[in-house]
């Protein structure tokens, strides 16, 4: 199972006013396991930055000025989420926009939910946690994972944070690939909060068999109980 966490930074807030994608952030898991391969683009949207947008991300106009436009990325970054399931937080909104940009360059592309499955865990908060806030913030504090680098809303960073929350949110073994990280962002890279939890590597669990004589003794337990029950049901299954 390959999924790519994803978030992107944009303009404004609505598609119909023409706002833009100027940032795009996501890091790879397999079988939720987290691989140390990431995405991240910043580019030019051809458009001012709406004020609210920039007070929410800081990236500016001057700053995206020689960054590559939508069009020269689209290939590479289609590349990268190709039959990935696509893991984002408010999935309408970043979907939306990519599809956008997609729909900006014709026909030659289809739309991002056409050729991925898309998993919005604000969907899957508001099911575990109806009445409270979900926004990942939020999610971040019930889960206890580590954002207090998240001054400013970054899709790489808010990805890597979500990769955490989503693993914990979801339920089941959370596997990180800490000593892969080298080749993907380094310090930065998905699993890096909470490998700042873990006190250190966990040795392997001893394995102890019963010797001879535990052995007797639980078959012994097994008579008795049968004697005073009579039926045993680990009797019978030979166990």
């Amino acid at each position: 199972m390959r999924q790519i966490i994803l978030d992107t930074e944009t303009t404004g807030l609505e598609t119909s006013q023409d706002h833009r994608i100027i940032e795009i952030g996501g890091v790879e898991m397999i079988n939720r396991k987290l691989t140390g391969r990431h995405y991240h683009q910043y580019i030019n949207p051809q458009r001012p930055i709406d004020e609210g947008a920039m007070a929410v991300h800081g990236i500016s106009e001057k700053f995206l000025a020689d960054k590559p436009v939508f069009a020269s990325v689209v290939d590479e970054f289609l590349s990268f989420i190709d039959a990935a399931d696509l893991v984002i937080h408010n999935a309408p909104f970043d979907v939306g926009f990519i599809n956008h940009e997609i729909a900006k360059l014709g026909s030659a592309y289809v739309p991002v939910n056409e050729c991925c499955r898309v998993v919005d865990t604000l969907v899957m908060a508001r099911s575990k946690h109806p009445g409270q806030k979900n926004n990942l913030d939020a999610l971040c504090k019930r889960y206890g994972v580590d954002n207090s680098q998240r001054e400013l809303h970054g899709a790489l960073l808010d990805a890597e944070i979500l990769a955490d929350v989503y693993l914990l949110m979801s339920g089941g073994q959370v596997n990180l690939n800490i000593n892969e990280q080298a080749g993907g962002s380094g310090d930065s890279g998905a699993g890096a909060v909470l490998a700042r939890r873990l006190s250190g590597a966990r040795p392997p669990l001893r394995i102890i068999k019963a010797s001879a004589e535990e052995q007797h003794s639980h078959r012994e337990k097994l008579a008795s109980i049968h004697a005073a029950s009579g039926r045993c049901l680990w009797l019978e299954s030979g166990d």
